[in-house]
């Protein structure tokens, strides 16, 4: 599938497909992962409160508790003209769908604090996407599903855990990288230069005809997470015109930045 985006300056083709894919080394599977299912997880996690729950989480993440098929990440391609009519084209892979824990007959989206998340990334060597980096990741998805907003104890496990079973029952066992169904936590300029410390910044759960229903938001403190969250894996292996490239070195450099990312100023952003 294709899709296209235009920004100001600069105009980019996406592409994303199985032939592109980047295998993520795995977390080595111990012994008692095959126990560690989704629906597990959330009969423990259900009345946990965050901080147990991100203990969990990295728990079983650290004991391989994450299905094979999702290491395959999915390749996005943006090619581009500046301004200054100077053509780049760039490679980077994304996880197929957002964090998942489980076996691979029985595994959970799980949303997280991006504090819990980022020691994730850190071991699989991935970062967080950005505004249009998620906005690219919808535009090549072969799956897009509709969002399907819950107003009830949205910040509790029972809660994420029917959302998951909403959305398997929407995707009826298509297989492929799939959007549409969360909002991204996002790194974003707003965090380090914000005026308030300690926030998360979410973005995206994009509609049918792609606009998002979530704008750019930072008022969540960083450890507010709710059922609508979900953690996309950015590899920090890519390619620029074909040459290998660290995507965080990239997000920092003037002129290519822009090719990731369509905020005024940009960088890469640990939380």
């Amino acid at each position: 599938m294709i899709g296209r985006l235009f920004i100001p300056g600069i105009v980019t083709i996406l592409l994303a497909g199985c032939a592109g894919q980047q295998r993520i080394r795995p977390i080595a599977r111990q012994a008692a992962a095959d126990t560690l299912t989704g629906t597990r997880f959330f009969t423990l996690a259900g009345s946990m409160n965050w901080q147990q729950r991100d203990s969990l989480a990295l728990h079983w993440f650290e004991q391989g508790a994450i299905p094979r098929w999702w290491y395959r990440f999915s390749r996005i391609r943006a090619k581009a003209q500046d301004a200054q009519g100077k053509k780049c084209s760039i490679s980077y892979w994304v996880s197929p769908d957002y964090l998942v824990l489980g076996t691979a007959s029985d595994w959970v989206r799980v949303p997280l604090t991006p504090m819990a998340a980022q020691q994730m990334m850190d071991r699989l060597d991935c970062i967080f996407p950005s505004r249009l980096m998620t906005d690219q990741v919808y535009a090549a998805a072969r799956i897009k599903l509709p969002p399907v907003p819950m107003y009830a104890y949205r910040d509790s496990g029972i809660t994420m855990y029917q959302h998951h079973l909403i959305i398997e029952g929407q995707r009826k066992g298509q297989r492929g990288l799939i959007a549409g169904i969360k909002k991204d936590v996002v790194t974003t300029y707003k965090l380090p230069y914000g005026s308030r410390p300690n926030r998360v910044a979410i973005y995206g759960w994009h509609k049918p005809d792609g606009k998002p229903i979530q704008p750019l938001y930072t008022g969540h403190v960083n450890w507010y997470v709710d059922y609508s969250h979900g953690i996309r894996f950015v590899s920090a292996n890519g390619k620029l015109n074909g040459k290998r490239i660290n995507i965080r070195d990239l997000l920092q450099q003037e002129g290519l930045r822009q090719m990731l990312c369509n905020e005024d100023t940009c960088g890469y952003y640990r939380y």
